[in-house]
């Protein structure tokens, strides 16, 4: 893992202490802020890349990772109402903010990991379903390499998964616009809600950089995964959704 400062002195981004950070500060705003970055679609494409899995009223085992607020939670109680359910993040302040709605949602069928993904401690070969929103970003391409070994090591044969990000449009014109509003509107917007720019011009550095799920595609097939690529309002998110063969 590259160190936080790389060798031209500048921040290395996708440093996990300096994604962490990153988010312990953005915790108190960054479910707003989500809905704002994403033109109020963020719930709707939360509720679409859910419907990507089969619904159980099964006792299934549920992981929803880089599970931030849990912004996810309420729906997948209502699809896995009978699930076991499990939640992992590193960031020390966005578990601490979720746990009251955890306890509300699941009351004591939530397990709760405060561990990075790419070092964690959860068992293998022990999910049916595993979830993720907006997270993938924040991973360089070895991370996400790990993070799809990861992937593939705890989730069970045929096995479901869901991934979804906010992306750069194919539409030059569209790109235009979306990156003029995540780049400099909503860094105002961060700063009115907490005095810090910066912070949420990050989400627009990530996501230029990321651009949308079909370059992760190849990378996540490497490790048994069967998968195929969403596309959400002309490519503003883009996901992956699959299962272990």
């Amino acid at each position: 893992m590259e160190n936080e400062v790389n060798q031209t002195g500048r921040k290395n981004i996708y440093d996990p202490q300096f994604v962490k950070n990153l988010f312990n500060t953005m915790s108190g705003s960054y479910e707003r802020m989500n809905y704002i970055t994403s033109f109020g679609f963020s719930i709707r494409w939360r509720k679409q890349f859910l419907r990507k899995l089969t619904p159980s009223r099964e006792k299934l085992n549920v992981l929803d990772l880089l599970s931030g607020l849990g912004e996810n939670w309420s729906y997948l109680k209502k699809h896995f109402p009978q699930s076991n359910f499990h939640a992992l993040d590193f960031s020390e302040a966005m578990l601490s903010k979720s746990t009251p709605k955890g306890e509300r949602i699941f009351g004591k069928q939530l397990t709760l990991f405060s561990d990075d993904v790419l070092k964690n401690r959860l068992p293998s070969s022990h999910y049916d379903i595993v979830t993720c929103a907006y997270g993938l970003k924040t991973f360089n391409n070895s991370q996400l390499d790990i993070l799809a070994q990861e992937l593939s090591r705890v989730l069970r044969p045929n096995g479901q998964f869901t991934f979804i990000e906010v992306s750069v449009p194919q539409s030059r014109i569209l790109a235009f616009f979306y990156g003029l509003y995540l780049g400099h509107i909503i860094p105002v917007l961060g700063k009115l809600f907490l005095g810090n720019p910066s912070d949420y011009k990050m989400l627009w550095i990530y996501t230029k950089s990321f651009q949308n799920t079909q370059q992760i595609q190849e990378i996540f097939s490497r490790y048994n995964l069967e998968l195929e690529i969403d596309s959400y309002f002309f490519g503003c998110a883009t996901g992956i959704h699959g299962f272990k063969k």
